[in-house]
């Protein structure tokens, strides 16, 4: 099969993969605009931070590329000050697309960070502007090396705490939770690329991804991800973890992030926090892996996390194929709950304490906590 992506980038023709729709169908959505691209992060369409971040950078490149081929040139085009002007806001309104995934807001402040240093630095408005198409192509274009090398960071760290603990094994198997492999990144993936790199060194028996919820997309596209890869894996309920590790020897939980305090404590998709939890009362390692772009240092700890608040009618609904139907592939979806409910409470994220975790994976290596502390020192990997 070929390998699985969310976005495709050309000159100035930019798609991205449905996720909504799959892992049934395979459908490519044209992005023309910044206001495509919000809307597919803010509906979901495209998710995983890394994803996200990439899409709306290089939708913000399309459309200055655009604006350069445009003949006449807008008016925004005349001159540094009116540059600044116009794709500032812009660049604010990609931002309010999904709020608790830092790593848009570090694609946003980035991008806003090469318009101030190249207007400082004298350039003409046509330097400046390609200055940032070339800086929003690179925020995706650096997302699969990173990934590789934390994956790499993180499979080693892990193979090395297993054989230090006494374990005499030679194939492990792991535990993750929401998708964050090739579809949630550029290419790859963090927690799921950690998974693909035991798999590719023969060193991973099953992995094992938790069904969060019937109406959450991520553990559908990890199956579809997994399969793509050959990796074996077994599907569990997000209610059955405390079962599977009672029953089943599983030698670390790997996760991705959204948002990483300075502390430590993480923001990852709802269910994390329940896994932390039961992990750490079977003692097994519990490992976030994500890239620099997620640690946030301006956030403390993580009750200053903002957490999405989805629409509640998302909690109702669940998509699929209708079985059996002929052999033909139809896609319904349909509401799951009785009409009526006092109230729906539907938060995409839960933050996991730095207490419960383990080691935190960047492309830059490896943290742990120092002996006795219940937190992070993250400055050598940020």
């Amino acid at each position: 099969m070929a390998p699985l992506i969310s976005i495709r980038s050309s000159n100035d023709k930019l798609e991205i993969v449905n996720q909504l729709l799959l892992p049934h169908v395979t459908e490519f959505l044209p992005i023309e605009s910044v206001e495509d691209a919000h809307d597919a992060i803010k509906t979901m369409k495209i998710r995983g931070a890394p994803a996200i971040a990439s899409l709306a950078a290089l939708s913000f490149s399309q459309y200055l590329s655009r604006a350069l081929k445009a003949s006449p040139q807008p008016d925004f085009l005349a001159s540094p000050e009116a540059l600044k002007n116009h794709v500032e806001p812009i660049l604010a309104y990609l931002y309010t697309a999904r709020p608790t995934a830092v790593n848009l807001g570090a694609a946003t402040r980035r991008l806003t960070n090469t318009l101030s240093s190249s207007i400082a630095a004298g350039k003409d408005t046509q330097f400046i502007v390609t200055d940032l198409i070339l800086e929003g192509n690179a925020v995706a274009d650096e997302d699969v090396g990173r990934n590789r090398e934390m994956a790499k960071w993180g499979g080693e760290w892990l193979l090395k705490r297993v054989k230090d603990s006494g374990k005499d094994v030679s194939v492990l198997n792991v535990m993750t939770v929401c998708n964050t492999g090739s579809l949630a990144t550029s290419g790859y993936g963090t927690a799921l690329g950690l998974i693909t790199y035991l798999h590719e060194t023969g060193k991973l028996d099953k992995a094992y991804y938790t069904q969060t919820a019937p109406y959450h997309q991520g553990s559908r596209l990890t199956a579809l991800e997994l399969l793509t890869l050959n990796i074996p894996s077994v599907m569990i309920c997000d209610t059955m973890v405390g079962s599977l590790f009672q029953h089943h020897d599983i030698h670390a939980v790997v996760v991705g992030a959204d948002r990483i305090a300075k502390n430590g404590d993480t923001a990852n998709k709802i269910g994390t926090y329940n896994a932390a939890v039961i992990a750490a009362r079977h003692n097994i390692p519990f490992i976030v892996v994500a890239p620099i772009s997620t640690v946030d240092l301006d956030i403390e700890h993580g009750s200053k996390i903002p957490i999405e608040q989805r629409p509640p009618l998302e909690a109702c609904l669940v998509r699929g194929v209708l079985y059996p139907n002929d052999g033909k592939t139809e896609q319904v979806q349909v509401m799951i709950t009785p009409p009526g409910i006092e109230g729906i409470y539907n938060p995409s994220f839960d933050v996991t304490p730095a207490e419960l975790i383990t080691a935190i994976v960047t492309e830059k290596g490896v943290a742990v906590k120092a002996e006795g502390e219940s937190v992070f020192d993250l400055t050598p990997i940020v």
